[in-house]
Order: structure tokens, then C-alpha cells, then sequence
């Protein structure tokens, strides 16, 4: 058996839920090997972020160099760069080191509200790390930021988005439909040639904290295994889905909880 190497590169959630802990807890549930890049520290809850260190961007750039100089890696996660010379230095050393399988979760907004992408960082990933990308994963508000127009409200509109977003250079597009509201949440995935409707019932939950980040991770750990990418991101959903109906078995802070990232590998109860 043959263990792949998937690298996150985002910001560290000391909640646990969000963020490179979420990420690697994704790898470690879904069968690979987690790396991890830290681009900035926050200290945050289940109730909100009260405050952000930055990582220089030197440093940021030494530990991509680290981890490639030595590991092979298969896919890579990143998620939350804040500053602009950040999101270039990250560029720049995935196109040095011919990075593979780049799915890039453009983290804008924490699920408490609290903005986590400064103004000049947006259009810096705009130009130099969505065309790098195999695959982008923005939500609706995070898709209205990055193309500069209205944020969908309906199927039609996401898949025009996914048309749009797709002219900024990435490999594929999925657009998140969670924000919609109603009873489903449905994505759209663009893969340059077909346009994939995934249907998916809206769960219940308090217990959201860290969707966006489990789910960019689980696509690129399944892409680092070798599955194409409409399975990948059907097999992370379902995954998901499972991780949010699961999540009330936790007890993780008095906000938005975190959702259940080894649902399918702890047993809490005989029987289960």
C-alpha cells in the first residue's frame, strides 16, 4: 500500500476546527500523509477570531522549500493567505517546485463573519495563485469577491459564476452553494468541459465550523491518490456530509462547533 504525501498551506486555528488542524485531520481520516506550511496564527474560538499573528513570508517561503526539498508530495491544500506577499511568495515556490494537484480554498471570511483576506491580498491571488490552480473552491460570497459581480442566488447564477471564475486561469471551478439556503446544498463543478450539478441535502447542524477548509482537503487528499476530480469532489462531499451529521456527538465550545473529521474511525458507543 502505497501512502501518499499531501501538503496544507494555511493559517493555524487554535480551536482546532478550521484551518491546518481541520486539514490535517482530513488527510489522517482519509488515508495520507499530512504536511503542513503555517502562513499565519490566529487565536480563535467556536465564538470568533480575536486576533492574527502573520508568518513573515520568508518564512512561509523556507517551509514550502522544507517540505518539497525532502517529501514528495501528491496534492496541495492551501487555504488562508492574508497578505500579498504572501499569496506571491507561495506562488512562486509552488511553480519553482512544479506542485501538482494545487486545490485552493480562497478563505476570505471566517465562518464567525470576521474577515481574514486584506483588500491587496484578492487581487493578488487573483493574478498569480488561481491560475496555478487545478481546482478553486470559493463559496458564493468568496465567488462574487474574486469575479466582481453579484453573489449567486440561484443554480443558474452559480453555474454562470463557474463560467466566470473559470476565465481567471484555473484548471476547475466549484462553486459552493451552501449560502443559497433551503433545504439542499448544491454545488457546481466546472471542469472546463462539463458543468456537474452535486446535489446534497442541507444538514442540520450548529456544528459548521470548518466545512470550506475539510473540504478542499479532502478533495486534494483524494486527488493525491489518484482520483479524477469529478469523484473527488462527489467522494468529499458525501465524506463531509457524514462529518456534519456526526458533529453533535462533540462538545467543542459554545459557537460553531467543528464538524466530526473521524467519524468514520472513532467508536464512541458499542454498537456503533
Amino acid at each position: 500500500m502505497n501512502i501518499v504525501n499531501v501538503l496544507t498551506i494555511a493559517g493555524s486555528d487554535s480551536g482546532g476546527g478550521a484551518g491546518i488542524q481541520a486539514d490535517l485531520k482530513t488527510f489522517s481520516a482519509l488515508g495520507v500523509y499530512g504536511c503542513s506550511v503555517i502562513t499565519a496564527l490566529t487565536a480563535q474560538n467556536t465564538r470568533g477570531v480575536r486576533g492574527v499573528e502573520d508568518v513573515p513570508a520568508g518564512f512561509v517561503a523556507g517551509q514550502i522549500d522544507a517540505v518539497f526539498e525532502d517529501i514528495e508530495i501528491a496534492a496541495v491544500k492551501i487555504g488562508m493567505l492574508n497578505r500579498a506577499d504572501v499569496v506571491a511568495v507561495v506562488a512562486g515556490r509552488l511553480r519553482e517546485h512544479g506542485a501538482r494537484n494545487i486545490v485552493l480554498d480562497p478563505v476570505m471570511v471566517a465562518k464567525s463573519g470576521d474577515r481574514l483576506l486584506r483588500d491587496d491580498a484578492v487581487a493578488a491571488l487573483k493574478e498569480q495563485l488561481v491560475p496555478l490552480a487545478g481546482l478553486i473552491t470559493p463559496n458564493l460570497p468568496e465567488a462574487a469577491v474574486l469575479s466582481g459581480r453579484p453573489e449567486p442566488r440561484s443554480i443558474a447564477d452559480m453555474e454562470e459564476m463557474a463560467d466566470v471564475l473559470m476565465a481567471l486561469g484555473p484548471a476547475a471551478v466549484l462553486v459552493k452553494g451552501g449560502h443559497l439556503g433551503g433545504a439542499d446544498s448544491p454545488d457546481i463543478l466546472f471542469d472546463g468541459m462539463r458543468t456537474h450539478l452535486l446535489a446534497g441535502e442541507r444538514i442540520a447542524s450548529g456544528n459548521t465550523h470548518g466545512t470550506g477548509c475539510t473540504l478542499s482537503a479532502a478533495i486534494a487528499a483524494l486527488l493525491g491518490q489518484g482520483r479524477p476530480l469529478p469523484d473527488a469532489v462527489r467522494a468529499a462531499k458525501t465524506w463531509l456530509a457524514g462529518a456534519i451529521a456526526a458533529a453533535d456527538v462533540l462538545n467543542v465550545g459554545g459557537g460553531q462547533g467543528p464538524v466530526h473529521h473521524f467519524h468514520r474511525l472513532w467508536r464512541l458507543h458499542e454498537g456503533d
